[in-house]
């Protein structure tokens, strides 16, 4: 059994432990306050997989925003720190990417402060020409 074999990786809505995912983003440096009804309505609108123990205990999460035609933007992936090490994040993004219905997508994005490496792991790289994207950012409405 190799490293992180022990963990079960699952797409199945029906295992997910909205209390665990609302925990961690809570608490993220990304979406710290996040009320519990926008975690579910982000859950529900997204592509989904989680990580879990052997006694179905959820561990990991990570969702993908997208059109199932051309584009996939990755998000809230996270690993509980007892879990972290053994490649459960690889897994879950590797799992998103393979998932039949966005095989026609041509472009998947993600940002992150700290796990490049998990990433690059996965396919991902460097923006090429990060001068032509551009963005608007809004203050999140539930934070003081």
């Amino acid at each position: 059994m190799q490293q992180g074999e022990e963990y079960r990786i699952s797409m199945d809505r029906a295992d997910l432990q909205l209390e665990v995912i609302h925990g961690y983003l809570t608490t993220s440096y990304w979406s710290p306050g996040i009320p519990v009804e926008l975690v579910a309505r982000a859950v529900q609108n997204s592509l989904v997989v989680g990580a879990y123990t052997p006694a179905g205990v959820q561990v990991g999460f990570a969702r993908l925003v997208t059109d199932y035609a051309r584009f996939g933007y990755l998000a809230d992936v996270f690993v509980l720190e007892p879990h972290r090490g053994r490649g459960l994040a690889q897994r879950m993004v590797l799992a998103l990417l393979a998932h039949p219905e966005v095989q026609s997508c041509s472009l998947f994005m993600l940002a992150t402060r700290d796990a490049h490496g998990v990433y690059l792991k996965c396919g991902f790289e460097a923006l090429p020409n990060p001068e032509i994207f551009m963005q608007i950012r809004r203050p999140a409405q539930y934070r003081p």
